[in-house]
């Protein structure tokens, strides 16, 4: 059972310990994942300035590639810490439910009894 309490501590931490987005005018946004890299322009003037280009789309993808895992990631990360806080406290709200509803009818059937 320890065992089991230490390895779900754990975890949370794990969870909570993670970089959360930020969520403006309701978009969601990456916060530990860097500026997104800028998409550059095919210069078409020469072959030259094209051979350019080439090379800067070459590393614009890898750099894309990088943030969008990152930005993936995040949100998942994200999404795992609000799933996890919403059925905690959903748990302990029905928990308290459940608990007033149990006292109500106990108190009830001990009030009926006099």
């Amino acid at each position: 059972m320890i065992k089991r309490l230490s390895l779900t501590a754990t975890m949370m931490l794990t969870v909570v310990s993670a970089v959360a987005g930020t969520i403006t005018n309701s978009i969601w946004s990456p916060s530990g994942c860097g500026a997104e890299p800028s998409v550059p322009v095919i210069d078409q003037a020469s072959v030259d300035a094209y051979n350019k280009s080439a090379n800067a789309i070459n590393d614009w993808q890898q750099k894309a590639n990088a943030y969008n895992s990152c930005m993936m990631n995040e949100a998942n990360s994200d999404n795992a810490i609000i799933a996890n806080a919403a059925n905690n406290q959903q748990a302990r709200l029905k928990a308290a439910i459940e608990k007033i509803q149990t006292e109500t009818t106990a108190i009830k059937a001990k009030l009926n009894k006099k």
